[in-house]
């Protein structure tokens, strides 16, 4: 536990500031995943998911992916745990504690904007790799022109809200994976659905403008703004 920012997570602060747990983002999420397994054409039984949060992510996987697939998740925060447990399923399962002291081998493992929150998070992805023929990444690309301009706002409120402690480019996290001795297979970046339901109308039109802007250069974009994620599935 003493590699984790752990104590938001374990004392409610975090679910306090994020009740949901990001419940709502879970289907796009799942969506990516599920393109990086097709297009890739991988075959699996068993997927685990590190710091499964809610566990939305997962019950979404168990309606794009075969039947035949297991899911598993892992999650160190109780009030997160609770959530997952109404989603269980008899493929889908759900298990309280670090996984990284646990024993097990998977087909995929999933770590979804997880290792930004991980103090070692060098040591946590080299002790990662061994358990999982495949892996999957969502990664937070907080380093902007935009974070840089608006004196690191976007940072700082990644900090304080998300309890981010490490902030990546496309090309930092790629290297931060090269340096943990992974090999990466393919990746592609990634921009949240517009909702005007979860934005005030200033953010929503900020928000529209990113999003077309990526649809005509993602590369530029991402390195221009932030909201953007990358995607990577690596062995």
């Amino acid at each position: 536990m003493d590699r984790l920012h752990s104590n938001i997570y374990l004392n409610g602060t975090y679910f306090r500031r994020n009740p949901t747990w990001h419940a709502e983002d879970s289907e796009y999420k799942a969506s990516d995943v599920t393109k990086l397994i097709n297009r890739n054409g991988i075959k699996a039984t068993t997927i685990c998911e590190v710091g499964c949060g809610a566990g939305e992510v997962l019950n979404q996987l168990s309606r794009q992916l075969n039947d035949d697939i297991i899911f598993y998740g892992y999650e160190i925060s109780p009030q997160a745990f609770d959530l997952c447990r109404s989603r269980e399923q008899e493929n889908v399962h759900f298990y309280l504690g670090d996984f990284l002291e646990e024993d097990g081998f998977f087909d995929i493992l999933l770590a979804l904007d997880v290792f930004e929150h991980v103090e070692d998070y060098l040591n946590f992805l080299r002790k990662l790799k061994g358990r999982g023929k495949y892996k999957v990444f969502r990664i937070p690309l907080n380093i902007s022109v935009q974070s840089v301009l608006f004196k690191s706002r976007p940072i700082l409120r990644a900090r304080e809200d998300f309890g981010h402690l490490h902030y990546f480019s496309q090309e930092t996290a790629l290297a931060t994976l090269h340096d943990a001795g992974y090999q990466t297979i393919d990746f592609f970046l990634t921009f949240s659905p517009i909702s005007l339901r979860h934005l005030g109308w200033k953010r929503y039109l900020l928000k529209t403008l990113k999003k077309g802007c990526f649809c005509i250069h993602n590369g530029w974009m991402a390195r221009l703004a932030d909201g953007f994620s990358l995607m990577v599935l690596a062995e």
